[in-house]
């Protein structure tokens, strides 16, 4: 049985879009030489995971001569509100509250941290 699409990018996806939100475009040889010297890629890897994204929808390619040039069609911030979307509804029973109990109660939040909340919330409830 087929393995569904998933909604969201995964960890390989995701170093790949970053590179290519950098770039606004290019070819694969572009996105291989943008990653990271500690974490290669062989050019076959990148380029199935690029197909991959262009049959989910967060990419789009064009020819220029030989070479196909990368294009995003999903933004960094349109990514981010996907992902945020699918872990409400799968840990947090979409509820955006629980989500930020959730944080305020587990992480190592600074003074300064809870000082904008704070001044969010006041400038939410206005």
């Amino acid at each position: 049985m087929a393995r569904k699409k998933s909604a969201t990018l995964t960890d390989a996806e995701l170093k790949l879009m970053e590179a290519l939100w950098d770039k606004k475009s290019a070819a694969i040889s572009d996105v291989v030489a943008a990653l990271p010297r500690n974490e290669p890629l062989a050019y076959n890897t990148v380029l199935t995971t690029m197909r991959i994204l262009e049959k989910k929808g967060y990419v789009r390619h064009t020819k220029d001569g030989r070479a196909h040039v990368y294009h995003p069609l999903v933004g960094r911030a349109e990514a981010q509100d996907s992902a945020l979307k699918h872990m409400l509804s799968r840990f947090f029973n979409s509820s955006p509250e629980q989500l930020a109990l959730h944080i305020l109660e587990n992480e190592n939040l600074t003074g300064a941290d809870f000082k904008r909340l704070r001044g969010l919330i006041e400038k939410g409830n206005k």
